[in-house]
């Protein structure tokens, strides 16, 4: 800026006043930390390149300057690290572009011109300054300065999701097991292996430990998610045939070496199907070995509130034909094998699958 004195037709330069807007100082570790996570970050800028390059290298985005004028014809994130001098319409028409090759794009903006970009982004993120129309238009309004809510937004993201992934893969399991357990038991048996009274008891207990896994300590993968159903069904049913080889051989024991009649044998499938499906939570709970990541004390709770529940009721004959307490300690016994040999199986299948 400068500074003059005199009068309107004999004005003297005084001096000039240099003005900075400086970064803030985690800017640099936040952005870093976005890379990490597998996030790339570019800087869209209406300032001019020579401004934007300096602020971008201030903060760690070192690569090239998109050169000025319209946004390039299949434009990458990983081909300019700053785009300038861009109008407000040639945001939105930035996040389009990298939305047409496939990504998942986060806007962060301030402003009403800005607006437009935030809401075609699949996040719209404004920070805690921003205008009001700026944060009508965004999905997430971040309530501190900085852009620490980013990167915990995109934690919190990843959480969610390996969570909701532990659910899809436990409903699929379920599913495949009392379903075929059904038609495989009546194969075997001549008789349905499951009632209706024992499948509303199954149904109870798998509840407590479902309902547990909403509060389950879980890692965030450390690159981004996204829904590939197929693979996700093809996982369930690989590790769902799994628990019903448990179940099955379970009744087969049951059937052809203890000669158990088939009250007993139903009582005998309704437990092997609580019990196993403890294992299969905790070795589906992560997608490394199950001995990684210590299990909240809700999910322990509700476990043991499940094995008591199945447990009582199978020794005391409520509901169901009375077992002996050294068939279901065995039985018991033959559910950890089989969750340490589930937890071993799953993860060359998830590698295969690209499941993290």
């Amino acid at each position: 800026m400068a500074v003059a004195a005199g009068t309107a037709t004999s004005l003297k330069l005084m001096g000039l006043i240099a003005l900075s807007d400086l970064p803030r100082k985690d800017s640099i570790s936040l952005i870093s930390e976005l890379k990490t996570l597998g996030v790339r970050t570019v800087m869209v800028t209406g300032d001019a390149p020579a401004t934007a390059a300096i602020v971008a290298h201030a903060v760690g985005l070192d690569g090239a300057v998109c050169p000025p004028g319209a946004i390039p014809d299949g434009v990458k994130p990983e081909d300019f690290a700053v785009f300038a001098s861009i109008l407000p319409e040639g945001k939105f028409d930035l996040v389009k572009a990298f939305q047409k090759n496939g990504h998942t794009v986060g806007m962060c903006g301030d402003g009403a011109n800005d607006a437009p970009a935030l809401r075609q982004a699949q996040m719209g993120i404004a920070v805690s300054t921003a205008t009001d129309v700026a944060k009508s238009a965004a999905g997430i309004v971040l309530t501190q300065a900085g852009l620490g809510g980013i990167v915990a937004a995109v934690k919190e993201g990843r959480i969610t999701f390996q969570r909701i992934l532990t659910y899809t893969l436990n409903s699929v399991l379920k599913k495949i097991v009392q379903v075929l357990l059904l038609a495989i038991g009546l194969v075997m048996t001549g008789h349905a292996v499951l009632t209706p009274m024992l499948m509303v008891i199954v149904m109870i207990t798998g509840d407590f430990l479902a309902m547990a896994l909403t509060t389950d300590r879980v890692r965030p993968s450390p690159v981004p998610n996204s829904w590939q159903v197929g693979r996700i069904t093809i996982a369930g049913v690989t590790l769902g045939g799994c628990f019903l080889a448990f179940c099955v051989a379970v009744l087969a024991v049951g059937k052809f070496e203890m000669q158990f009649g088939i009250e007993a044998l139903r009582t005998l499938s309704v437990v092997a199907i609580v019990y196993g499906s403890q294992a299969t939570i905790y070795a589906l709970r992560g997608r490394r070995h199950l001995w990684g990541l210590r299990p909240t004390v809700w999910l322990v709770a509700s476990s043991v509130a499940d094995i008591l529940i199945i447990s009582t009721l199978a020794i005391r004959g409520i509901a169901m034909a009375p077992l002996p307490a050294p068939v279901l300690a065995c039985e018991f016994g033959a559910a950890i094998i089989f969750g340490l040999i589930l937890d071993g199986v799953k993860i060359p299948v998830f590698a295969r699958l690209g499941i993290s």
